[in-house]
Parts: structure tokens; C-alpha cells; sequence
């Protein structure tokens, strides 16, 4: 068994080599690694050729898989989902969360500010703009499994689940384990690089590894498929609200997909650079923008009643709901599950790839200890925000009879709400643009990410194979919009299907980082101040016992002294 002292020189040797190996991995010719990009469009191209010539029986499949994954694996999201949360708070309070995500005197490469602005920007999205209204109102009405429609507090509480600590606990995993391998190890920027404590380095550079980064690729091009398919929903449903289409239909869909898929294609190929940097910029201030018009222009107090209402249901029920399972609510809750939970931590899984790496790159000089309040905190503070104002106008504005569920699609909800504020038509324009532009930057920020993956972790990726992996993704969105009536059915389950293989990574990845950080030489060097401390403690003990020892003989000694002299001579 290695000692502290030898892994301690081999950490130091590891930390003086980060830089150089760092160096080499970037000026790497950009060669392509066949081995994980051939799989992961074999399996891409296979779906889409599916979907477009036999789209009943791929509809029946993802019906059939999604009724498998909830019934043989629902517990495992259940039970892991809450089990990362868990294991981002140990892994903050211990003396883990002193150690730096890079060299031990190295300053975070981002100011506070702009780090948690980019934060901000990481957690706003294609999805909450497309549930932000209408999950906290479905659950208001519908209620959830062992509750009673009407209960405002629970319905938000439900929301607050699926988007706060549990998705961002999944991020943090694989962004934590990429950032610590990148910049603290030196090793190439893959997932499956963080393995290499329990795989081995060969093992890493070989077959499970190539497996580990194929499966991410895949996980990762239908979870953005998904987010691509809700945007293109709901873009669709503006146009129609505003006006600008009558009667639209699955060409639409097609049309919007193709023009917004064309768009990205010529960023990705042109270079992310700061055109994509301007987008993201654009993005938060137009989220921002329609936040504050809502609340300002809606019911403004109910909104600030409801964020205290919102956040102590979440605490009061955090338990139960992270308890909840196919057999709760008298075995009554498995399809509410499919439908809700299970397809959340899914989808979050799917994304985990993606977002991990993007908070990764941002983080570094970081400790842990920042890194996981920043990343848990943040963008749930964010969520919070967003929903108690989009969730709480829906429900107040249903309780006072001006309800916006229409026809009960959820695309069209957040222009049904827009609408019934002055000003909405205008803002439900700008909410169609801001979902193009999230269309854009998810799709070029997820492609960069897929083609670092299958070019040996380089972080500059070849910009047309990016490209290429941004197109498939869309094809896939497109195929699974058009196989059957029901999209939105169909996007959540192709989704839980795919990244039931990535949740085994994610539980890997929380291993292989726990062998990693117990040898970091920090942590060795509070390991050898303990024992130091124990045998200093030790050593007083024994010499505290020993004082004690010879005090008490000494007083034996002076009271038999004392006896023999007072006893008299016979």
C-alpha cells in the first residue's frame, strides 16, 4: 500500500507537471478519435433513420422503454438524485472543500462577479422558459400524488424540487470531477479522465473509457435534443399567438428547427468567439427583462407572498417528495413520476455532460468549497426567482378566473399569460426571440462540448465537427417532434431511455473523485496533521498517566513513612 509520504511526492510531481501536460493537450494536432465517434453516430443515425420510416413503432418503443426505465429503474433516479445532493454538501463542510481546482496559490481565473453572472446565464434556459408557467399551474390544478388540487405552497414546492438542488448536485458531480482532473491533475479534459482512479490510466485511454465518453456524447445529444424539441414547441405556439402564422403545423416545427439549426451551424463553423458571448449576454438581459415585466405589470404582492410560501414547502416537504416513489400514493404515483420527476433527473442527467464541462472551464482556481456553493446556490436562488413569479401569476390569476391553461398544451401557456398583461403582445415576441437565441447558444455550446469529447479532450474543438454533432442533435429533436401527435411524450421518453446508462457514470464519477481527493496532498497533509496530533495527544496522555502514577506512589510512600514513625518501638 502506497504511504502518504510517496503519494504526497507523487501528488507534488503531478501538480508541478498540470501546466506542461495542460500545454501539450491544447497544442495537440486535432485528430479524431474514431473509436467514440463512430459508435455515438451509429447510434444517432439509427434513431433518425428510425423515426423518419417507421414512425409508429418508434413511437410504441419510446412508449414501451419509457413504462420499462420507470417501472425496473424509477428508484435509482429517486434514490440517487437526493444520494448527490447529500454528497455535494459532505464533500463542501469537509477538508475537502479547501482544495483548490487548480494549483494551490492559484487565483480563480474569473472575478466573483462575472463567475456568478455566468452562473446566472448557465441556469436560465430553453426549459424554464417553457415550464416556468405551466408546471407550478398543472400541479395548482391537477394536484400531486397524495395531495389534493389547489394547494398553492405544494405546487410550488413540487416546481422548487425538479430545478433547485437536485439538478445542480448532478452538474456539480461531473463538473467538480472534470475541473479537478483538468486543473489540479493535468489530465485531458474528458469524463473519462476523471476515471482513472478506478479504471487505470490505460483503461481510461482504452475501451471503457472510449465506452465512458461515447455514452456522454449520446447522453448529451438528446438531452439537447429535448431542449431543442420544447424551444421549437414553443416558438411555434408564439408565432401562432402573435399572429404571424396561422394554423401552424408539423412544417412549421420543420421550418423552425431547419432555420434556427441553420443559424448555429454558421456560428459553429465561424467560431464560437464572442458572437455566441454576445447571445449569452442578450439572453440575461432579455430573461431579465420579462422577469421584471411580469412581476411588475402582474400581481406583484401575491408574488412577494408566494416566494416565503414557495421556499417553506420546499423545506417542510423536501422528505416526502424525495421519498416518493412508484408505490406511493397507494402505487398510484409511477406515471406522475414518468411524466415529472423521473424524466427531470433524466433530462438533468442527459445535460450533466454538457453543463458539467461548461462549469468546469469557468471554475478553475476555485476551492471546492466555492465551487459547490456557487453552483448549488446560485442558480437555484435563480429558479426560485423565476417560478415564484412566472408559477405564482399563473396561479393567481387562475384563482381570480383569467386562467391561461387554454387547451392544456403547455407551449402556448406562457403567451396565454403574457397576454393578459399590457404590453404582453409585445413581450411574447421578445419571449420568441429570446427562445431562438437559447436555441442557438445550447445547441453550440453542447456541440463545442461533444466535439472536445471525440477529439481527445482538446477545449478548442474542430468548429465543423461541432457542427456536424449539432446538426445530428437537431435531426434527432426534429424526428422526435414529427414521429407521433404526442412530442412532447416522445421527447421525455427518448430521453429517460438514453440517460439511464449515463446515471452508472454519474455514481462512478462520485467514486473515482473521492479516490482522487483522498490522495490530494492537501488533504494527505491534514491527514498527517491529525495523526501527528493524536500521537502528540497520545504521548501527553501516557506522560500525563505517568505523572500521575508517580504522585500517587510518592503519597503511598509518604503515608507509610508517616505510620512507621508514628507507630512505637516494642
Amino acid at each position: 500500500m502506497m504511504s502518504d509520504a510517496d503519494a504526497i511526492g507523487d501528488q507534488v510531481d503531478q501538480a508541478d507537471a498540470v501546466e506542461d501536460r495542460l500545454g501539450e493537450a491544447d497544442s495537440e494536432d486535432p485528430t479524431f478519435d474514431w473509436w467514440i465517434i463512430l459508435p455515438a453516430a451509429a447510434v444517432v443515425l439509427a434513431t433518425v433513420g428510425w423515426g423518419l420510416f417507421g414512425p409508429e413503432s418508434f413511437a410504441g418503443f419510446a412508449s414501451a422503454a419509457l413504462s420499462f426505465v420507470v417501472e425496473n429503474l424509477g428508484w435509482a433516479f429517486v434514490i440517487f438524485g437526493t444520494v448527490f445532493v447529500v454528497f455535494m454538501i459532505v464533500v463542501a463542510v469537509t477538508k475537502f472543500g479547501s482544495i483548490r481546482l487548480g494549483g494551490d496559490d492559484e487565483a480563480p481565473e474569473f472575478r466573483t462577479v462575472s463567475w456568478i453572472a455566468m452562473m446566472f446565464a448557465a441556469g436560465m434556459g430553453i426549459g424554464l422558459m417553457f415550464y416556468g408557467a405551466t408546471e407550478p399551474l398543472t400541479f395548482y390544478r391537477e394536484g400531486v400524488p397524495a395531495h389534493q388540487p389547489q394547494e398553492v405552497g405544494t405546487a410550488l414546492a413540487g416546481t422548487l424540487f425538479h430545478w433547485t438542488l437536485h439538478p445542480w448536485s448532478i452538474y456539480a458531480i461531473v463538473g467538480l470531477a472534470i475541473a479537478y482532473s483538468t486543473f489540479r491533475l493535468g489530465r485531458r479534459q474528458l469524463i473519462s479522465s476523471a476515471f482513472i482512479p478506478l479504471i487505470g490510466e490505460k483503461g481510461a485511454r482504452g475501451g471503457l473509457g472510449r465506452l465512458i465518453d461515447t455514452l456522454a456524447i449520446i447522453a448529451t445529444i438528446f438531452g439537447t435534443a429535448t431542449s431543442l424539441g420544447v424551444g421549437a414547441l414553443q416558438i411555434r405556439a408564439g408565432l401562432s399567438a402573435s399572429g404571424l402564422v396561422d394554423s401552424p403545423g408539423t412544417g412549421t416545427i420543420v421550418g423552425i428547427v431547419s432555420v434556427l439549426t441553420l443559424a448555429f451551424i454558421v456560428s459553429a463553423v465561424s467560431g464560437v468567439g464572442k458572437g455566441i458571448q454576445y447571445l449569452s449576454n442578450a439572453n440575461m438581459i432579455m430573461a431579465a427583462i420579462l422577469a421584471i415585466f411580469v412581476f411588475v405589470v402582474g400581481p406583484t404582492v401575491s408574488l412577494l407572498n408566494l416566494i416565503p410560501t414557495a421556499l417553506s414547502s420546499y423545506f417542510a416537504q423536501f422528505f416526502e417528495m424525495a421519498g416518493r416513489t412508484a408505490v406511493s400514493a397507494d402505487g398510484t404515483a409511477g406515471e406522475w413520476l414518468g411524466g415529472w420527476t423521473i424524466f427531470y433527473w433524466a433530462w438533468w442527467i442527459s445535460w450533466s455532460p454538457f453543463v458539467g464541462m461548461f462549469l468546469a472551464r469557468i471554475s478553475r482556481g476555485r476551492t471546492i468549497r466555492e465551487f459547490t456553493i456557487g453552483v448549488l446556490v446560485v442558480p437555484s436562488l435563480v429558479s426560485v426567482v423565476w417560478f415564484s413569479i412566472f408559477g405564482g401569476t399563473a396561479i393567481t390569476l387562475e384563482q381570480s378566473g383569467n386562467s391561461i391553461w387554454g387547451d392544456g398544451t403547455a407551449e402556448s401557456q406562457l403567451f396565454n399569460l403574457l397576454h393578459q398583461l399590457p404590453g404582453g403582445t409585445i413581450m411574447g415576441v421578445v419571449a420568441v426571440i429570446l427562445l431562438g437565441t437559447f436555441f442557438i447558444t445550447s445547441a453550440d455550446s453542447a456541440s463545442t462540448v461533444m466535439g472536445t469529447l471525440s477529439q481527445h479532450g482538446r477545449p478548442d474543438a474542430t468548429p465543423w465537427v461541432s457542427a456536424l454533432w449539432g446538426l445530428m442533435t437537431a435531426a434527432v429533436g426534429m424526428v422526435m417532434l414529427t414521429a407521433s401527435e404526442d412530442s412532447l411524450a416522445n421527447l421525455q421518453s427518448i430521453t429517460i431511455v438514453a440517460a439511464s446508462p449515463f446515471l452508472l457514470i454519474v455514481v462512478g464519477l462520485m467514486v473515482a473523485l473521492v479516490k482522487d481527493l483522498s490522495n490530494d496532498v492537501l488533504y494527505l497533509d491534514h491527514r498527517s496533521q491529525q495523526a501527528f496530533a493524536a500521537r502528540l495527544a497520545r504521548e501527553r496522555r501516557i506522560h500525563a498517566e505517568h505523572v500521575r502514577a508517580e504522585e500517587l506512589k510518592a503519597r503511598r510512600q509518604k503515608r507509610l513513612a508517616n505510620r512507621n514513625r508514628q507507630t512505637p518501638m516494642k
